[in-house]
């Protein structure tokens, strides 16, 4: 059956089902157009009289039919910050309904009963959704650590006749059908840049290429369907890149994009231009349903509006930061000026003492280390801070950079406070230590060596002449500025108190993994004039105590889901060297 005759003939079909108000594709509005393909369908017995499909007609359709189809919802939209913070993105409601439930609600009415949502972020949000409608769920563990190309993985064996579908498309009306001629690509044709993929296609509407960012031409948005033998050929794909992992960071289209030589045909389907919506930011959203202008129904929105005592609409331009080991941040703009919202990490607050931490930031303030600070709410985490333009952090590499740090914690440790609270790496340690043994009692078999070294590096620093000062506790380069103007400034006061001045010394030179050499010229420079053999042996002995204390932070924070492999296996590291290196010359 050619296309033109299976695009009429399945649209008789809609409309014995009372679905004629289906949404047109560009191609079907042509095929209808032509009244040789009603006379072929008339002739061969697949349309009766009156236009009405046959039973020869439906069993033309059937090789055709439409098996299933799999919602990927896994992933944690940063760009739709802050809204993505609170909810999963295809749970935002859109004029009045919920994104993937009227994408369901869609399939269900084009007859697809069989409906499996792929989910990750937030996932126990999705639930009530089994109540409601006839759906199935799977989950992807990696949710966190790779693309939505993961999500197709753990859903591979469902992968027949199947329309690939992301939970956050939004379709004015009903693209779905009972059944389809190829796969394809849904889409429309734009005549100005968009920072979405594009086909390059033949007369046929064959996909040839596909490229990101063209400055016009088809844009590829919205649903896929895949016929069995392109799910199988796609699966294929995906089994051989399992042990390279070129594509693990990857949307689906890219794996299919580098190999559309070796996929079956793949087209192009082009509906109406306002037919088809994703909304990859906030902002795009509000354009679309003005009913987020005034009220967004966001607890992170109406804390901003609180704090500056301002409109909702006045909140825009919202920026998502790179993603911390401990915390979520973004920045927003109200009447021109930049700001930063820190949205607290899953698990921090049984690690965390925001209390201490606003009271620390009261004073990092007032002794103008960190001018940033605005407003800190101690119950649920959140933070507020003026947004620094124009800095950079320090290099590790360069010897002056070190300096302007350095000068920084000599200034900080010598404040004339003492609080009540700190750092106290080993003891801290420990308790997270239980923490994971709660889940699993033999987690720490592996580390007893190394654990038992720190311990005795730690019970030595504590008989020298070092004393515990004000202290930052979290010293790597992310939370340094250095100004145009040579002014440096110090951020991010979670793990700061009174502690041992070894703790933001060491870290410093942990994640920087200097060598012995480095290090100890980098002590030298903070101790100056007071540097005897004694205190320089309590730096270095810190150097691995704090690496074995972010080692630890680190097994908890993935534990909790974090994605830190990297920088666990650096902490490691670092803790393994100094503490080998300074036990086995004790």
């Amino acid at each position: 059956m050619k296309r033109a005759e299976f695009m009429v003939l399945n649209q008789s079909y809609n409309a014995s089902c009372g679905r004629a108000g289906i949404t047109e594709d560009i191609g079907l509005n042509q095929a209808v157009k032509n009244p040789q393909v009603y006379k072929y369908l008339r002739e061969s017995g697949y349309l009766d009289g009156n236009g009405c499909v046959t039973e020869k007609g439906l069993a033309a359709l059937k090789p055709y039919k439409v098996d299933n189809a799999v919602i990927l919802a896994a992933g944690s939209a940063t760009r739709f910050i802050p809204l993505s913070l609170e909810q999963p993105k295809g749970l935002y409601e859109v004029k009045g309904e919920p994104l993937i439930e009227r994408q369901i609600c869609q399939l269900l009415d084009a007859g697809i009963q069989d409906i499996t949502i792929v989910l990750g972020y937030k996932k126990e949000m999705f639930s009530y959704l089994q109540d409601k409608y006839p759906v199935k769920f799977i989950f992807n563990p990696l949710y966190n650590v790779k693309n939505n190309i993961e999500s197709l993985y753990v859903a591979r064996h469902l992968l027949k006749n199947t329309y690939v579908c992301v939970c956050d498309s939004y379709f004015t009306e009903n693209p779905f059908n009972a059944y389809e001629y190829e796969s394809f690509y849904a889409g429309y044709t734009s005549k100005s840049a968009e920072q979405e993929m594009y086909a390059i296609c033949d007369d046929d509407h064959r996909i040839l290429e596909m490229k990101k960012g063209l400055s016009n031409g088809h844009v590829l948005l919205g649903h896929s369907f895949w016929t069995k033998d392109f799910s199988q050929a796609f699966i294929r794909l995906m089994e051989e890149d399992r042990s390279v992992g070129k594509y693990d960071q990857s949307f689906w289209e890219w794996l299919v994009k580098d190999h559309l030589n070796r996929l079956p045909p793949f087209y192009f389907k082009e509906y109406d231009r306002n037919m088809i919506h994703e909304f990859d930011y906030f902002d795009q959203l509000r354009a679309f349903d003005n009913r987020y202008v005034e009220h967004s129904h966001s607890e992170i929105i109406r804390n901003i509006k609180l704090i500056f005592r301002c409109d909702e609409e006045d909140i825009v331009d919202f920026r998502p930061v790179t993603e911390g080991m401990t915390n979520t941040s973004f920045i927003f703009r109200i009447h021109g000026v930049d700001y930063i919202y820190r949205y607290p990490g899953e698990g921090t607050e049984k690690i965390i003492n925001r209390q201490n931490e606003k009271h620390t930031l009261i004073l990092a303030k007032k002794f103008d280390i960190d001018p940033t600070y605005i407003y800190m709410d101690v119950d649920e985490g959140w933070k507020v801070s003026r947004y620094v333009h124009h800095f950079r952090e320090p290099d590790y590499g360069s010897f002056e950079d070190s300096k302007r740090v350095l000068s920084v914690l000599r200034k900080l440790h010598h404040i004339p406070v003492k609080v009540d609270y700190g750092m106290r790496p080993w003891e801290d340690a420990l308790q997270m230590e239980s923490m994971l043994r709660d889940k699993d009692d033999n987690c720490f078999k592996p580390f007893e060596n190394l654990k038992d070294k720190v311990f005795r590096l730690y019970e030595k620093t504590k008989q020298d002449d070092v004393n515990p000062c004000f202290c930052h506790g979290d010293t790597y380069k992310h939370n340094w500025m250095i100004r145009e103007d040579g002014s440096v400034i110090l951020i991010d006061w979670e793990y700061a108190g009174y502690s041992d001045p070894g703790i933001d010394v060491g870290y410093y030179i942990v994640d920087a993994m200097y060598d012995f050499k480095d290090a100890n010229r980098f002590i030298l420079e903070y101790l100056g004039e007071t540097a005897t053999p004694e205190r320089i042996f309590h730096f270095m002995a810190y150097i691995a105590i704090i690496a074995y204390y972010w080692f630890v932070w680190a097994m908890y924070r993935k534990s909790c889901g974090a994605d830190v492999e990297d920088s666990m296996k650096a902490w490691y590291l670092m803790a393994v060297k100094y503490a080998g290196h300074l036990c086995d010359n004790a």
